[in-house]
């Protein structure tokens, strides 16, 4: 058991926020679905919250309101070992009104904020060679989406 978990807050969308990340994530399934009973505070019978997994990370979602909304503050951390990956998950989650920010990060049609990262621009990041540390940031921080070719030219100074 995964002893802690993100919970999203969403006003009334979490199991159409649900479905549409289980579409894009594979090895992911619905863990639950709780409805609102007679006590409410929702209508009986539509959905209080939802759990799923997200490619073996447990995540919560709530219907919870208006009373509070998703920011970037918070964001999820997508590791990926290729451009391929990094491809389809930005496409993906941009699908149906995301849209894009700086240093590959996004925010989907539902306010979530992700990082599509590739795994090997934080071994560049932690490069012992001063460097090529700084040669790899300079080129994260000019591109939008993250290009694993262009970091790579970018860190060996070419």
């Amino acid at each position: 058991m995964q002893k802690i978990s993100p919970c999203l807050w969403f006003d009334a969308n979490a199991e159409e926020a649900m479905n549409f990340y289980l579409s894009i994530f594979k090895n992911s399934k619905v863990l639950s679905v709780m409805r609102y009973g007679e006590a409410g505070p929702g209508p009986k019978g539509s959905v209080m919250a939802v759990s799923f997994l997200l490619d073996g990370t447990e995540i919560m979602a709530l219907n919870g309101g208006p009373h509070f909304q998703i920011t970037p503050a918070i964001s999820l951390f997508v590791k990926c070992e290729t451009q391929a990956e990094v491809d389809y998950f930005w496409e993906k989650l941009l699908a149906g009104g995301g849209k894009t920010q700086q240093c590959g990060w996004l925010t989907d049609r539902f306010g979530v904020s992700w990082q599509i990262v590739p795994t090997v621009l934080g071994e560049m990041l932690q490069d012992k060679d001063a460097a090529k540390s700084q040669r790899a940031m300079q080129a994260m921080l000019g591109m939008v989406k993250l290009d694993i070719a262009a970091l790579k030219k970018a860190y060996e100074g070419r």
